[in-house]
């Protein structure tokens, strides 16, 4: 006679040999950031075309240990390695069916909040347009208009779920334009406050760009692997540019830069050993030195890299474009002639789009922060030597100047310091202060008034808040409530290429 016992050994047996759920284990651990569908979210797409320089050994590792300078935790205290393979097998299994996105799709997603004609040339507020900073609250997706004169809120109006990428602005600081990582691209008038229209340009979006003469808006996409070029006066559609290199392999865009001096759009490839430029008007005088192509009625020069590089900094002048890899490899690349000019001695991960320059004893100095290492790298922009490396308590994530300030100030966004914030003396290229805003939580990205006089710093909480310093003597000031506000946006920094600011 067979037991209730017994059958109740057997059938615990029976599911202790049981291969693991893996579609049950992805929507209980994964789908909240990288989406139900795996097309991303706030994570990235989970896609075996998405995963091509992720060998499947290290994609369990980064399962089980999480992946440095990121957001993506380790889950080894609760799940198994059984577990775990099951994950890996189940992000490299292709979907039956990945939905289309090209330039219909995008269309047929286009609204229409207000009319360009029927808005208003003026300001409906008497603050100055170009001292407004925007905030964005990832707490409850939101951004909140502030007066950067009076520190005091002007305005907050709901955005897109996780806004990506950090907001762009038109030439002349009247409107700002956001993305979100699920593609969606919003135009929002600063003069009016109100939304003016929105489109899904992709299905998982890193960044977008905003021409210098503000025409234009270019979207870098994950998911399609497409550059998206939008007419920016009402995101209007204009071009879906497959980014590929002509032998059937594609990339995702790591990110895609306005460079205004040019007249281009720079795209850097996460898959590719390339760096794309993208001219929206005629170069002036002589023709490239690299071949051209036609591509949606732009002209597209391929730079050839000696490797794949992670992420960028550009010179002033966007002579020069400065990148490194995860794998510790940098070099400088002069974008007119498309040849690789320096490597330089950046270790680690240096986070070069926070990067940002000044003088030193006649010199120009590149700074920038480092996503594995407690460091902060500073680059003779001459020589592309290494001048110092100011040791930190952790990895940073972003570095933040004006030209009115003596200091540069970063923060230490990984490790059990990340409630830290040094202040670095520009001339000596010492660190002179650390500040605690808030003991045991995150504070990050800082960001200056227009005329340099305050520091706005982010306490990245739910219940946090942005906490205005006094810049010269480093005081605190006052204390604005905000819901995990990530940062902050000065227009007049933005639109005049701050040397202090990221562009």
């Amino acid at each position: 006679m067979v037991t209730a016992l017994a059958l109740f050994s057997a059938s615990a047996a029976f599911a202790a040999d049981a291969p693991p759920d893996a579609e049950a284990l992805f929507d209980r651990h994964c789908a909240s950031c990288h989406g139900a569908d795996r097309l991303g979210g706030v994570g990235p797409a989970l896609l075996p075309g998405n995963l091509k320089r992720l060998r499947r050994a290290r994609a369990a590792s980064v399962i089980a240990e999480g992946r440095p300078a990121t957001q993506m935790p380790g889950f080894s205290g609760v799940l198994g390695e059984p577990a775990i393979a099951a994950l890996v097998d189940l992000v490299y299994t292709p979907l039956e069916d990945v939905p289309r996105f090209g330039r219909p799709e995008i269309e047929r997603t286009r609204i229409v909040h207000r009319r360009l004609d029927r808005l208003g040339g003026e300001p409906v507020y008497a603050a100055d347009p170009l001292s407004l900073f925007i905030v964005v609250e990832q707490g409850d997706h939101h951004a909140t208009v502030l007066d950067g004169d009076r520190l005091e809120p002007l305005h907050r109006f709901p955005t897109r779920f996780a806004l990506h990428g950090g907001p762009k602005f038109s030439p002349e600081g009247r409107f700002v334009y956001l993305a979100s990582r699920d593609g969606w691209i919003t135009q929002y008038d600063l003069y009016n406050l109100t939304p003016v229209a929105e489109i899904r340009a992709g299905i998982n979006t890193r960044n977008l760009a905003v021409s210098g003469d503000g025409r234009y808006v270019m979207v870098a996409n994950y998911l399609p692997h497409t550059l998206v070029l939008l007419d920016a006066a009402g995101l209007v559609p204009l071009s879906v540019i497959p980014v590929e290199n002509g032998r059937g392999e594609t990339s995702r865009v790591s990110a895609v830069y306005a460079a205004p001096p040019r007249g281009s759009f720079v795209a850097a490839l996460k898959d590719l050993p390339e760096v794309w430029e993208i001219a929206y008007r005629d170069p002036s005088g002589g023709s490239s030195p690299l071949p051209v192509v036609r591509t949606g009625g732009l002209a597209l020069r391929r730079l050839a890299l000696a490797g794949i590089l992670d992420d960028f900094f550009f010179d002033p002048a966007y002579q020069y474009l400065i990148g490194a890899s995860r794998e510790g490899f940098g070099q400088v690349v002069e974008l007119d002639s498309g040849r690789s000019i320096a490597d330089i001695d950046l270790p680690g991960l240096p986070h070069l789009g926070s990067g940002i320059t000044w003088e030193v004893g006649g010199r120009t100095v590149l700074a920038t922060p480092n996503l594995k290492e407690g460091v902060v790298s500073v680059i003779d922009m001459a020589t592309w030597r290494t001048v110092k490396r100011i040791e930190t308590l952790g990895p940073g994530f972003f570095m933040r100047s004006h030209e009115r300030s003596r200091y540069a100030w970063v923060d230490v966004f990984f490790g059990p310091h990340r409630d830290a914030v040094h202040v670095i003396d520009k001339s000596s290229l010492e660190i002179v202060k650390t500040l605690r805003p808030a003991p045991g939580k995150t504070a990050a990205h800082v960001e200056f008034t227009r005329d340099g006089r305050y520091a706005l710093l982010s306490i990245w909480d739910p219940q946090g808040a942005v906490v205005v310093y006094d810049a010269d003597t480093l005081e605190e000031v006052k204390r604005l409530p905000m819901s995990k506000p990530s940062g902050k946006y000065n227009v007049y920094n933005k639109i005049t290429r701050s040397r202090g600011t990221s562009h």
